[in-house]
């Protein structure tokens, strides 16, 4: 598994990582599995971006959907998040398949183009949604497709769709609005 840090402090906005220990249950997987969200979207073969993957709910289930010949770019501003994904990688013995990357709280960092990408329930704590945006627009393939997801209980009707014109605005189609639970979701093609 490889690694790139840069020294940077998370934003007090983040999600603390004590936190996310609480976001990996069995009722959240009942209501929020990963594999029945992300199956639809992502291939064998395909570099598979996770951003903010917490301690890697979603990052697991990316790094089989990728199979041996994929991979996937875990991006986070906090190491403690960044540890959490690696300690569950190696307990799943897809450490081969996952890319530690950590950002930095004024860029994603990101070189490598990619297939598709995760946003799920952090877009809200981003400062500059427009520079994030056109961040992760440019690190996707022609093509490629970004699954947005935010928590309806935290981020309101307007703000996720300030956040989808900005989102147009950076050359991104709405192709699907997937259901997925207590969640406003886009499915976005480049």
């Amino acid at each position: 598994m490889s690694e790139k840090k840069p020294v940077n402090r998370p934003a007090p906005e983040v999600c603390p990582p004590w936190l996310c220990f609480t976001f990996d249950n069995f009722l959240r997987r009942m209501v929020q599995n990963p594999g029945r969200i992300l199956r639809p979207y992502i291939k064998p073969g395909w570099t598979a971006l996770d951003v903010g993957p917490g301690m890697g709910y979603f990052t697991i289930t990316m790094a089989k959907l990728v199979g041996n010949s994929g991979k996937v770019i875990a991006a986070d501003l906090q190491p403690q998040m960044l540890a959490g994904v690696r300690r569950r990688a190696v307990k799943a013995g897809l450490q081969d398949r996952i890319i530690l990357h950590q950002s930095t709280a004024d860029s994603l960092g990101i070189s490598e183009p990619a297939d598709f990408c995760l946003t799920f329930w952090m877009v809200h704590e981003v400062p500059n949604r427009a520079h994030f945006i056109n961040e992760i627009a440019a690190a996707l393939k022609p093509g490629g497709l970004w699954l947005i997801s935010e928590p309806e209980f935290h981020v309101s009707k307007a703000n996720f769709t300030q956040t989808l014109e900005l989102a147009k605005t950076a050359g991104l189609s709405v192709i699907e609005r997937p259901k997925i639970f207590m969640s406003n979701a886009v499915l976005l093609k480049k």
